[in-house]
């Protein structure tokens, strides 16, 4: 998921342990973080991880937690800004340049309801 207003990019159980992380392989990260219900979360804790989008690669700091999520991950605007993205979420697209073109991830509407 794409959350423009989120300054956090996250990782969910499911992803975290489909990549075969360890607990061992995260860095201590102790900044309140707080849910889309209001509510506060506890973090596992941080790691940097590199990220595909199209042709470009970047290096994104993911804070781990573990709470249920019907994401995988959340990409938010550390993310966006790295790349130079422009997010939509009525189109569920991402637009970023890269090199002299202009790339484009597009997401499913039905898959985002």
């Amino acid at each position: 998921m794409v959350d423009q207003g989120s300054g956090a990019d996250i990782i969910y159980p499911n992803l975290f342990k489909g990549l075969n992380l360890k607990l061992e392989d995260l860095i201590a990260y102790d900044s309140p973080l707080i849910s889309f219900e209001g509510k506060a979360v506890v973090q596992k804790g941080q790691i940097r991880l590199p990220v595909q989008s199209g042709k470009e690669v970047v290096n994104v700091d993911f804070i781990v937690v573990d709470v249920y999520s019907p994401y995988m991950a959340i990409m938010a605007r550390p993310w966006l800004h790295t790349l130079g993205d422009v997010s939509s979420t009525l189109h569920v697209k991402v637009k970023f340049p890269s090199g002299d073109q202009i790339e484009e991830l597009i997401g499913s509407q039905f898959v985002a309801r």
